[in-house]
This record gives C-alpha cells, structure tokens and sequence, in this order.
C-alpha cells in the first residue's frame, strides 16, 4: 500500500511540474527574463521557506547547525543545476512542450536513475534481484518511449511546411533543440548531488524532531538558492541586455496581475519537490527508481498539455500515432516501474542493495523538471 502511495505521491509531483507554465501564459506585455525572474523568486526563495517553516522543526536553526562545507557543496550542486534549467528554456523554445519535456526529461530520468547505483557500486546487486530487473526493464520501456517521440518530431520536421511548424512551435529547430536538451538533462541531474551533499542537513532536521518524510525540504532551501542564483544573473542580463528592466513599472500592462501569475507559476513548480520528497519515502528499497516515476508523469502530463494546446497541428496522421504511441509507452514505463518497486517491498533484496538503500535514495532525488527545472522558454530570448 506504502508503494501504491508512493506513486500517487509522483504522479502529483509530475502534475505540478508538467502544469506549472500555464498560468505564465496569462501573464501580459512582459519579457521571458522578467516573468521567469519574478516567478523564479518565488519558487526558489519564498516557497522552499514558507514550506520548509511548515513541515521542518526550527528550520533555520537546522541550517545554522550545518557546516560550512555542506552548506557550500549544496549550494553548488544547486548553482549547477540551474544551467540545466536555463538550457531546459530553450529546448521547450526549439522542440515545444511536449517533445522538449519527453527527450530532455527522458534523457534526465536515464541519467539519474542509472548513474547512483553505478557511483555507489549497487548496480550488480540490483540487476540480479527479481524487482531490479523489473525496474530496469520499465527504464527500458521509458527509454523506447523517448526515442519514438524523437522520432515523431523527425516525421513532424519533415512533413510540415515552414508556417505549419510555426503555428505549433513558433522556433522549431530539430537539431537544434536535440543537442540543447541533451546537455540540459545532464546538467540538471545535478539537483541529484545536491540533495546528497545536504544529507547532513536533513539528518540534523530529523534530529530536531522533524518528520522522515519531510526532511528534504530543509535541504532543498539551500539547492534552490543555488538554482535562484544562475537564473537570477541570467535573467538579470537579459533585462539590461534587451531594455527590458522597465516591465516590472511599465503602467502599460497589470503589473500586479503579472505579479499574481508569476507567483502561481512558480508556487506550483515548487510542489513538485514538496510531492516528490513524500514519495520517495514511499518507494521502498529501491527509491532510486522514482526519480524514473517523477520524470515520466512530468513528461507524460506536460505531453497532454502540448496536445492540447495544438503543438502538433498539421500533423499527419501517423506522425499524431507516433507521437501518441511514444507518450503511452513512458506511462506503461511508470507502471513497470511501480510493479518492480512492489516487488522490492513485498521481498527482502539483495543483502548490498539493502546497506546502500538510505544513500541511494538521496543521490535519487533530483530534478528538474524542472524545471526540473523547468523554465518554459516560448518566447524567450535567451541569446
């Protein structure tokens, strides 16, 4: 039942990120770098301290009892992790949403599930267990699922005609968008080392009295202010790079209903950590695999959102069955990946999967989605 939960927990995780970019399209008048700054505020500063203040005991005691070293590790696990955001932008510029978040997600979720049992040397012990294998073939499933979106968004290039591509994803760019997302879902594995390196924080939390289950919201205060960083001087940038530091005062547009849109924006991209870190205390032994959960309901739910606003319009239709068939097989992959983690709670694992459990689970809990890191990018201007 605890797995089952566990799931859920993704499932909501995955709908906060693949959903959070909606309310930025009511924002009016304003720059990418304005609206993403504004928003980004509030998804890395003022939403990980008023969460971290409800859920962690005597959180910023918490802090001030961590070291400088954990502290500065954190921070810069985080700072990384923000240039995997920021190139997240421009594969949603070049590919749209739905096949931006399938092939950068997807490549994320390989990168982050796989690489954590490799570095703590678990992964023999995982693939000789009845659920590893299972959990392994639903990565599988996940990785075929990617590569027929890719291969819908060649079969898309090729068919439509210049408008057309337009009309859908206003800079489409194949080529262009493969080679950003690739490096944007290396790089925004990072969140993945920077909630490993704050492990001390989250253990000084629960030695405060703090619940196991929310533990890594004291951590995550720290990564994000990282993440806050790279994006703050990049958008900052591009405000005197562009002349666009006037939006925030211009009476021309509702500066204070933008405001209002930017806050839920970035709220809603927060609950995806919120959700994520309750879930993977769900998972069971094998936890590291829910990061492969959390990437495929992101790209599953941010799918049906590029459906619906049209970014395949013009499509033929087996293009339109490519594409339908790629997003089914990254849901199928959430299934197996939910069946093998049963597994692993209704049997005992293997004796080294077991020891290497706590830390795995931690290198695990990455992100991104990003927007992680997920910074939507239709109209910005990020050269």
């Amino acid at each position: 039942m605890a797995v089952i939960w566990g799931v859920i927990l993704h499932a909501l995780g995955g709908f906060a990120s693949g959903s959070f970019y909606l309310p930025y399209k009511k924002v009016k008048g304003w720059s990418w770098e304005s609206y993403w700054l504004v928003g980004g505020i509030v998804s890395w500063v003022f939403a990980p301290l008023l969460m971290g203040s409800l859920t962690v005991k005597n959180l910023l005691g918490v802090l001030a009892q961590a070291d400088n070293s954990t502290l500065a590790w954190t921070y810069l696990w985080g700072v990384l992790w923000g240039f995997g955001g920021l190139t997240f932008g421009l594969a949603m510029r070049y590919l749209g949403l739905s096949l931006g978040m399938a092939v950068t997600l997807g490549l994320c979720a390989v990168f982050g599930t796989v690489v954590p049992p490799l570095w703590l040397g678990t992964f023999p012990a995982l693939i000789q267990s009845a659920s590893g294998q299972v959990i392994m073939m639903g990565l599988v499933v996940c990785v075929m699922g990617i590569l027929i979106c890719g291969l819908a968004g060649i079969m898309k290039e090729k068919h439509l005609t210049a408008d057309q591509k337009k009309e859908g994803v206003a800079e489409f760019d194949l080529r262009k968008g493969i080679g950003v997302a690739i490096f944007s879902g290396v790089m925004s594995a990072c969140m993945s080392f920077g909630l490993t390196a704050g492990q001390p924080i989250a253990e000084l939390a629960q030695q405060n009295g703090t619940d196991p289950l929310y533990v890594n919201n004291a951590i995550l205060v720290v990564v994000l202010l990282g993440g806050l960083t790279t994006n703050a001087v990049w958008c900052i940038y591009l405000n005197f790079k562009n002349k666009t530091y006037t939006d925030y005062l211009n009476p021309t547009y509702p500066a204070l209903r933008n405001v209002v849109f930017c806050a839920m924006a970035g709220f809603t991209w927060y609950l995806q950590f919120f959700f994520y870190g309750m879930g993977d205390s769900q998972m069971g032994d094998y936890r590291f695999s829910g990061w492969t959960l959390h990437m495929a309901f992101i790209i599953a739910f941010s799918s049906f959102w590029g459906l619906y606003l049209h970014e395949w319009r013009g499509a033929n239709r087996l293009t339109m069955r490519t594409v339908s068939l790629g997003i089914l097989a990254v849901v199928l992959s959430t299934v197996i990946v939910g069946y093998g983690n049963y597994l692993g709670s209704e049997a005992p694992a293997p004796v080294e999967v077991q020891a290497q459990a706590p830390e795995t689970s931690a290198v695990s809990v990455a992100a991104t989605a990003a927007e992680a890191s997920s910074p939507v990018a239709q109209g910005a201007r990020q050269n």
